[in-house]
């Protein structure tokens, strides 16, 4: 009988020390959690997988992400790369619970009775029983409808959490959307970084208790002013990190949610090293300097109706 303890005592404490990777285990990478509005918690920090080129691309730069440490992923029909996504959180072999899966409704599958059948779709694509976070991509076309559907989704288990993306095209546009819907969104996507640190838009966000997740921390397609920045320059000198870690971990600390994307398994690896280090207030006051409330991409009335002219394919 005492060997039979003994036995399973050690049997325990195996199971214990080797066991798979649990919730835990985004912590143990000391990647922080955001408490959303409905009481889930999402981790901060994730891959942005706009401009990936192909699926096939967007599989390898997912797959390693997610052996880098990521946990967090963030596509949209409109990159035409959720195939890739879905592939690659298969075959990482992390269980489907420890990784936060975000996709974007694209403007012509918006309205009650269409929107719900493009998730199905996006659910295929992905592979997957349900989406973490479901976003409307642009405010454009019938959102309202879309995000009744949406709603649908999220009692029938399908979506977890709503959000909207780019909803900034002008001052009203929030107000008005998130004072009628029921489901409220929990989060906010927009371009913000230290040269356009959006203020305003923060200030609607945190009235409805959403968070903010900036797209392209570090710049705008190609446009690398911030990344060539001195003050970024100086800092990154001092903690022996690059411009685009000292970028990522500004926002970091600024409490946003940021998805830096990039095709490089360099890149990937390097954004997530971002925890090992903090920069002190007076760094952080720096670079809030910065700010010019200077955005890279600005939306017009012809991007709006642009984008009702696109289709994504299935």
């Amino acid at each position: 009988m005492k060997n039979i303890f003994v036995g399973l005592c050690v049997a325990l404490l195996t199971t214990v020390l080797y066991a798979e990777p649990s919730q835990n285990n985004i912590e143990r990478k000391n990647i922080p959690m955001l408490k959303l509005n409905n009481g889930l918690n999402m981790p901060q920090f994730g891959i942005g997988t706009f401009l990936q080129g192909s699926d096939e691309i967007c599989y390898n730069s997912v797959l390693a992400a997610l052996k880098a440490g990521y946990r967090h992923i963030d596509t949209a029909h409109a990159y035409q790369d959720e195939r890739g996504v879905g592939k690659a959180i298969k075959e990482s072999g992390i269980p489907r619970s420890e990784i936060w899966v975000t996709s974007k409704i694209w403007p012509t599958e918006y309205g009650e009775g269409v929107t719900l059948k493009a998730i199905d779709k996006m659910l295929e694509r992905l592979q997957l029983d349900y989406i973490d976070t479901l976003y409307l991509h642009q405010p454009a076309g019938d959102y309202f409808g879309a995000w009744k559907d949406m709603e649908k989704a999220v009692k029938m288990g399908k979506i977890r959490t709503l959000a909207i993306s780019d909803f900034d095209y002008n001052d009203k546009m929030l107000d008005e959307f998130v004072e009628k819907v029921n489901i409220k969104p929990v989060a906010l996507q927009i371009e913000c970084h230290p040269y356009a640190q959006r203020a305003d838009m923060r200030a609607k966000a945190a009235k409805y208790n959403m968070i903010v997740e900036t797209w392209f921390p570090g710049g705008y397609q190609g446009k690398a002013q911030l990344l060539n920045d001195p003050v970024i320059l100086e800092i990154a000198k001092y903690h022996n990190k690059s411009a685009a870690q000292i970028l990522l971990r500004w926002h970091i600390q600024e409490g946003f949610s940021v998805i830096p994307g990039s095709k490089n398994p360099e890149h990937i690896k390097e954004n997530i090293e971002i925890f090992d280090f903090s920069l002190s207030d007076g760094e952080m006051q720096k670079i809030r300097a910065l700010n010019k409330n200077e955005r890279f991409y600005k939306q017009s009335q012809e991007d709006l109706t642009r984008f009702l002219n696109f289709h994504p394919a299935d």
